[in-house]
This record gives C-alpha cells, sequence and structure tokens, in this order.
C-alpha cells in the first residue's frame, strides 16, 4: 500500500495502529480485517479504492503493530470501541464500516453501540448469527490446538479449508503467503480472538432494524459462512445488495479481487 499514512493511537485496549490515506476525499471507508489476518489482507482493495475516499484500515487489538493491554478479555464489543476511538481521533462523525468475516461481527457490534457514525456497512464473508453450540465445541478445540501446536501450525492446516477449489488449484503461492504470515501471529491472541468470537451473540435484529443500505457478499464454496445463511439475512434489512461469487470460497478480496473491488465501489456510490 502506497501514498499511506501509518498511525497509532493509545486507547483504554493498548495501542491502536492504522493506517489512513489523504489521496483520497469524500466519506471515510473503515476496513475490518478478519480472524488470522491483518490489516494487509485488504491491499487490492486499498490500492483500487483510494483514488475514490479516504480509507481507514487498523491493526485490529493484539494483531500487527497493534497491541491489547486491557486487563478485561477482548472481546467483538472491545473491538468495536477500539474502532470508535479511531473515529474519534480523526474526527470522523460517519463512515462506511466493511468488515471481513471476524471484522463483520465487529462492524454490526459498532452498529449496535454506535447507530449513528454509520452511512452503510458491508458484511463480506460474515455472519449475524452467533456460534451453533457445535461450533462453539469446535472453538474449544482451536483454542487448545493453538495452545498446543502454536499460531503457525494452526494456522496452516485452516488457511487452505477457507479457499475455494479452484483457487487452491490454481494459486498455491496465494496460500504460502498467508501461511508465512501467520508466523507474526502471537498464540496468545489468536486464543483470545477465537474465544471473543465464540461468545459473541445473536445480531441479526441489528439486520431487522436498520435504516442504512447493508451489503452482503458470499462465496458458493464458503465452509465458514454458509451461503444459505447468508442468504437467509440478506432479507433482513429494508435496503440490502447481496453478491454471490461463484466458485469462491472465505476469501473474496483474493479469490475475485476484480469482482469484489467493483462491488465495494458500487456500493460506495450506491
Amino acid at each position: 500500500m502506497q501514498n499511506w499514512l501509518n498511525k497509532n493511537i493509545i486507547s483504554e485496549y493498548g495501542n491502536i495502529s492504522y493506517t489512513d490515506t489523504d489521496m483520497g476525499s469524500g466519506t471515510a471507508i473503515v476496513l475490518l480485517h478478519g480472524f488470522g489476518e491483518d490489516s494487509s489482507i485488504w491491499e487490492q482493495q486499498v490500492n483500487y479504492l483510494q483514488p475514490h475516499c479516504r480509507l481507514i484500515v487498523p491493526d485490529l487489538p493484539g494483531i500487527g503493530s497493534s497491541t491489547y493491554t486491557a486487563q478485561t478479555e477482548l472481546s467483538i464489543e472491545a473491538m468495536a470501541k477500539s474502532v470508535e476511538a479511531i473515529l474519534a481521533h480523526e474526527q470522523i462523525d460517519e463512515c462506511i464500516m466493511m468488515g471481513h468475516s471476524m471484522g463483520g461481527y465487529i462492524t454490526l457490534a459498532f452498529a449496535e453501540k454506535y447507530p449513528a457514525r454509520l452511512l452503510k456497512m458491508a458484511l463480506i464473508h460474515s455472519t449475524a448469527y452467533a456460534d451453533s453450540d457445535e461450533k462453539k465445541s469446535n472453538r474449544k478445540k482451536s483454542i487448545e490446538l493453538i495452545s498446543e501446536y502454536g499460531s503457525q501450525a494452526f494456522l496452516k492446516t485452516t488457511i487452505p479449508n477457507l479457499l475455494g477449489a479452484a483457487c487452491k488449484k490454481d494459486s498455491p503461492e496465494l496460500i504460502n503467503q498467508l501461511i508465512k504470515k501467520a508466523a507474526a501471529f502471537s498464540k496468545e491472541s489468536l486464543q483470545a480472538y477465537t474465544k471473543a468470537m465464540m461468545l459473541r451473540p445473536n445480531r441479526t435484529k441489528i439486520l431487522e432494524q436498520s435504516k442504512i443500505p447493508i451489503l452482503f457478499i458470499a462465496g458458493t464454496e464458503d465452509s465458514a459462512v454458509p451461503l444459505t445463511d447468508v442468504q437467509i439475512q440478506a432479507e433482513l434489512p429494508a435496503e440490502k445488495y447481496l453478491h454471490i461469487l461463484n466458485g469462491v470460497g472465505h476469501m473474496g478480496m483474493l479469490e475475485a479481487t476484480v469482482l469484489v473491488n467493483q462491488y465495494l465501489l458500487e456500493f460506495i456510490h450506491s
């Protein structure tokens, strides 16, 4: 990412690092990464959207250059508060927030706590549903595996499952890049994020009661967020947009970059 300013603020949750561009103008767009990712996951979207708008892209607490030093446990709600702290620091009253996977969970928590701050929101391979009992059980097993084998070994086994069949076949270098980045994540932060996702509540009421436009992007081969779940939720808001990526898994920003970029820009200007 070029022409970006690297910034950080000291919040009640620690040092929060983010990038900001003054190259774009108009409405501020906040891009929130998912689990096992940092802000660099948005690089292709940043390069595409940068001429059209101002972009704020944080490393969430405990990830990348951001730290987490609060005495309370990390939670989805705490991460939403850390994003709000960035907006307050930048004197941004309203924004469009777009979250991938866990970033979508944070976007929904933000919408619940700060509805007046959002003009629109996008859920990219994400869901408003809480974890099922089965998924909670799997999260607990993940926490144990991370503790025993470390973050990189854990992500090495999970990352390939997030991608569609075509991407796994045609782009093995992409998988290797994602696994290589996994070495930078501490097992403590991954465990904290896993627990935060496990404990998050159902937020479908946010979709039902929303007075702002909501964009949904889903993949037909997404094993983490089933397409049928997204289709059901996409019927809930009064104003909604749904784009389905054929042959794509959980990482549309990387698997179908051109389409995702177009859909995001269309939504921003809609």
